[in-house]
């Protein structure tokens, strides 16, 4: 007999461990970047808001290495545990760096490109998720 896949507590279980694995990503990219000195870290809940990703993380940096530098950081931090983008895009200009991991997108910015943007406010209903400081 097959499971019933839409039983309700089956449907929440494989909910919550799929939602709870994308958290704990965005957590981890926070603290890769804040590794490698980035400013501003801030992680928005966007699933509620798009269907696109489950959390952004945006953080800014002080000057194109210092990008190139975050970015890095959290390729080489993810690739450890396996983990490898869909996509980076922005590198060759490097006042904007995206990483796609699916269900979780990094912003990295220089800060008058952030301000230029201002992501914060554009998704001003997403929920921000609090980090732990070390």
């Amino acid at each position: 007999m097959l499971p019933d896949l839409f039983n309700k507590e089956n449907f929440t279980d494989r909910t919550s461990k799929i939602l709870l694995k994308s958290k704990d990503k965005a957590l981890r990219i926070a603290e890769f970047a804040a590794q490698k000195k980035a400013q501003r870290i801030v992680i928005l809940g966007m699933k509620r808001l798009t269907a696109i990703t489950d959390y952004f993380v945006i953080c800014s940096g002080t000057s194109s290495v210092h990008l190139e530098a975050i970015a890095d950081g959290i390729m080489e931090g993810l690739a450890k545990e396996k983990i490898k983008p869909l996509g980076v895009e922005g590198s060759k200009f490097l006042s904007w760096v995206l990483l796609d991991y699916g269900e979780v997108i990094i912003h990295i910015f220089r800060q008058d490109a952030r301000e230029f943007y201002r992501l914060e406010s554009l998704w001003g209903d997403a929920k921000r998720i609090r980090r732990k400081r070390k």
